[in-house]
């Protein structure tokens, strides 16, 4: 029995790219969507067509290459270059044009703000073509390792451990120098010499390095990016890295908001949270944030931005006073009338209704201090404290809404459980399955296009997946945006561009 046979190699056909391509292939979106929208509009750097010299390139032909190669988990310029010259997908996208990988990169790097108004502008259209609900969103962030190593992060700490060894190191071959020339063991002076003067340029290095992290302001400084920073990603596990913010609505898992941030998640919550709701434009929604993010700032900041807040509660801290569990502070109760706290022993603990301020590393805040003098002669005060003075209560200017939240948290413990799977489902599909668990670029500016990108083209994905090419391409259609081109002077351009080809090859043909 014979194999299946394949067509010869030499066997001549008449084809065309059009009859390669499906109705249902994501390409056909990707061309629609990117013809759709107007890029002068959205910020992109578009060069003017000159008279003379050569030709460059539309930036719609880059924005469809990176889209394309994105969704098929392609980031280098080099490799989208190759597809451009093998992949009959990107040949019908570009209509066979095959710009060089420094053009491509260019575009990315060049165009960080006009990427995440693109994206924006996608969760616009994506709310228009009712599959997002704006009603519950969950937020939460993950880390995406920066283009930085560990050895090129320092802190005071570290600088001074290095400091520390070449102090020590120094001192070693000083007293080995003074050995050998006794014995004018030329050879031997010669090679400690030289790593002497090794050494002092690399305290030298240091020292410039402390002095500017000094300057900066900053608890530590990366030498190859210079926003990138040591982020605690899991437990103790310490990474180089970025934060990524994203807001995801519940309907559908689609992304509404997102960027990109160096620091940790404490206080985050309310710029993500805020640029949900402008992007989609609606007055008030259910935000679901895990415990990382629960901080009294934040959340009144929210309550402000009339943000209804679910973010779960931390567990309690140590316990430095040793307080039974009756005597917590949940178990006193507070009274908005008369600004006053009652313990479990019925007596009431006033203020003086003065503001003190408490800074920490991580927060500023106010607060007012309750306390009673019957504490004195109470007879179970040693359940409740051990400062000779009494107990104290310190009440948080961000107090109100803190209690306000986490009544929520614990009257809505089933709408909470979704957030996780909300969440982690884009996490999870971005970071495991495509592989996005760091950045190419450089630069927080930079990293927050890629990241808006990176989330766009997830939005993308899912829409069509939910809806299918041909009706995602209808809702394109019917959608009236400010952003759309002119269907007009679209026309008017490919008119001229036609004429100006036949001018010139009628040209060519009588010369």
């Amino acid at each position: 029995m014979q194999h299946i046979q394949g067509i010869s190699r030499h066997q001549m056909r008449f084809s065309n790219l059009e009859d390669a391509i499906s109705p249902d292939n994501q390409v056909r979106f990707i061309d629609a969507f990117a013809g759709y929208v107007d890029l002068i509009k959205l910020g992109f750097r578009v060069r003017t067509p000159k008279v003379e010299g050569r030709p460059g390139y539309d930036a719609k032909v880059f924005l469809k290459i990176y889209l394309y190669g994105y969704l098929n988990g392609l980031r280098s310029s080099r490799k989208l270059e190759k597809e451009c010259f093998r992949n009959i997908e990107m040949q019908w996208l570009l209509e066979d044009i095959r710009p060089n990988y420094h053009s491509i990169s260019d575009f990315r790097k060049n165009n960080p703000v006009a990427l995440k108004n693109l994206f924006k502008l996608f969760v616009s259209f994506l709310k228009d073509a009712d599959l997002i609900a704006g009603e519950t969103i969950a937020i939460d962030g993950t880390k995406s390792r920066a283009h930085n190593s560990k050895k090129a992060n320092f802190n005071q700490k570290k600088i001074d451990q290095h400091l520390e060894y070449i102090e020590t190191k120094t001192q070693e071959y000083l007293y080995a120098l003074e050995e050998n020339d006794t014995k004018e063991n030329q050879s031997k002076i010669q090679n400690i010499l030289q790593k002497i003067e090794r050494l002092q340029q690399n305290k030298l290095r240091y020292d410039l390095l402390e002095e500017k992290l000094k300057t900066s302001g900053e608890p530590q400084i990366s030498t190859t990016d210079s926003d990138a920073r040591a982020l605690l990603v899991q437990g103790q596990v310490v990474e180089i890295s970025f934060n990524i913010q994203a807001a995801v609505d519940a309907k559908h898992n689609l992304v509404v908001a997102t960027h990109t941030i160096n620091r940790n998640d404490r206080n985050a919550l309310s710029a993500i949270a805020i640029e949900a709701k402008e992007n989609l434009g609606i007055e008030t929604y259910t935000a679901l944030v895990d415990k990382g993010y629960h901080n009294g700032k934040q959340i009144e900041a929210c309550k402000q931005a009339n943000i209804v807040t679910i973010v779960a509660q931390p567990e309690q801290g140590k316990n430095k006073e040793r307080i039974t569990e009756d005597y917590l502070i949940s178990k006193f109760q507070y009274d908005h009338t008369t600004d006053t706290y009652t313990c479990p022993q019925g007596e009431t603990l006033k203020t003086t209704g003065s503001w003190h301020k408490k800074t920490t590393d991580r927060d500023s805040y106010k607060f007012k201090r309750y306390r009673t003098p019957k504490c004195r002669e109470c007879p179970v005060k040693h359940l409740c404290t051990s400062r000779m003075t009494g107990r104290d209560i310190d009440r948080s200017q961000y107090a109100d809404a803190v209690e306000e939240n986490n009544k929520r948290y614990h009257a809505n413990a089933q709408l909470y459980r979704k957030r996780q799977e909300i969440n982690e489902h884009i996490f999870g599909t971005i970071k495991r399955q495509w592989g996005y668990n760091h950045t190419n670029l450089k630069g927080l500016e930079k990293v927050n296009g890629e990241h808006s990108l990176i989330m766009l083209v997830y939005n993308i994905k899912r829409s069509i997946n939910i809806l299918g090419v041909p009706e995602l391409i209808a809702k394109l259609k019917k959608w009236n945006s400010p952003y759309k081109i002119k269907v007009l002077f679209l026309l008017k351009t490919r008119c001229l561009k036609l004429k100006l080809d036949f001018i010139f090859g009628q040209t060519k043909f009588l010369a």
